[in-house]
């Protein structure tokens, strides 16, 4: 089974897609599911989903190791095409996973208790991201 998501953003976040996928996922059976992100400057995410603050705390570190390149720290960036979040969303997504595998037991994924899988937006302006999945049973 293949599929694509679509994921509407409005600045840098967390979006959770579990229940997305897990929609499409309930009568697949046992197998893997393989997620890609198609785009380079945003991330793909497997972290907890049960305190917000985890992801206020997750995405103020991001900005810590790579501000926008218009902060002092980070006038060595050349790469500014589409603004001073272009490289720095380049490096964000360098450091995070672009892609994830899960396994799947009875059309579930096997994610512990507390986790989620998330699309994270590293960029400010809004995007409409897309993820591939596929999931094959076996």
């Amino acid at each position: 089974m293949i599929r694509q998501f679509q994921i509407a953003t409005a600045g840098p976040a967390l979006h959770e897609m579990t229940g997305e996928l897990a929609d499409w996922l309930h009568d697949a059976g046992d197998g893997v599911l393989t997620l890609m992100v198609r785009h380079t400057s945003c991330s793909l995410l497997i972290q907890e989903n049960a305190d917000p603050d985890m992801r206020r705390d997750l995405l103020g570190w991001l900005d810590r190791i790579a501000p926008p390149a218009d902060h002092p720290s980070m006038r060595w960036l050349t790469h500014r095409d589409e603004g001073p979040d272009d490289m720095p969303a380049h490096l964000k997504a360098a450091i995070l996973p672009v892609s994830l595998q899960v396994p799947v037991a009875s059309g579930r994924m096997m994610l512990g208790r507390w986790q989620g899988v998330y699309l994270v937006e590293h960029r400010r302006a809004p995007h409409l991201r897309q993820v591939a999945a596929h999931f094959r049973a076996g």
